[in-house]
């Protein structure tokens, strides 16, 4: 090989080499995300609903809570996934957790016998005679769930009203002021599972 072919050779090889030298390191770092646990952290903390959005006018009265069994967990994320579906903001979430808490502690309560008020039944205590659905709908979480929020959503202004109100409108209850007690328990069960 002449001379001048091979130091054309070995030059474009070198300029190679040292291109990938300086070009494959820059490349590699370039690819990798600079401080990507961070960004994260801060994006997860930013999802969680604003205390405001859940509850806009601050709790009413004395609070009660209640530590939540694995069920009641279920029955709660269950809530809040029909919520969504419905495509309703986390407020109706925290009304339909805080009635569920009132009627049935989150439990999916079946006939209770005696104990029966008429024939409530479910998670919101819903009655087949008053039209709410059949003894199996109302006792399949999503459907009550839709049910009640159906109900909040046929009442004017429900998004600006104290909990309770809204609450009652669609409930009837014989203790009409009863669901204010669950407000902050219900937030902060929204404010906890909502992005989860």
């Amino acid at each position: 090989m002449n001379t001048m072919l091979r130091k054309s050779v070995l030059g474009i090889a070198g300029l190679a080499f040292t291109g990938g030298v300086f070009a494959g390191p820059i490349a590699a770092h370039a690819a990798e995300p600079v401080n990507s646990t961070k960004p994260v952290a801060v994006a997860v903390q930013a999802d969680k609903p604003d205390s405001t959005k859940l509850i806009p006018h601050g709790v009413q009265g004395a609070q009660s809570k209640i530590d939540l069994n694995d069920e009641q967990l279920a029955n709660a994320k269950a809530i809040i996934a029909a919520t969504k579906k419905a495509g309703l903001p986390e407020r109706a979430a925290v009304i339909s957790i805080a009635t569920s808490l009132q009627e049935s502690k989150l439990e999916n309560l079946g006939h209770l016998g005696d104990a029966n008020d008429h024939d409530s039944l479910g998670l919101f205590q819903q009655r087949p005679s008053s039209g709410w659905g059949t003894p199996e709908q109302i006792t399949d979480p999503e459907y009550s769930t839709l049910a009640f929020e159906k109900g909040l959503k046929q009442v004017d202004g429900w998004q600006d009203m104290p909990l309770t109100e809204a609450a009652q409108t669609v409930q009837v209850s014989a203790y009409p002021d009863a669901y204010a007690q669950w407000e902050q328990q219900a937030a902060d069960i929204v404010a906890h599972n909502w992005n989860s």
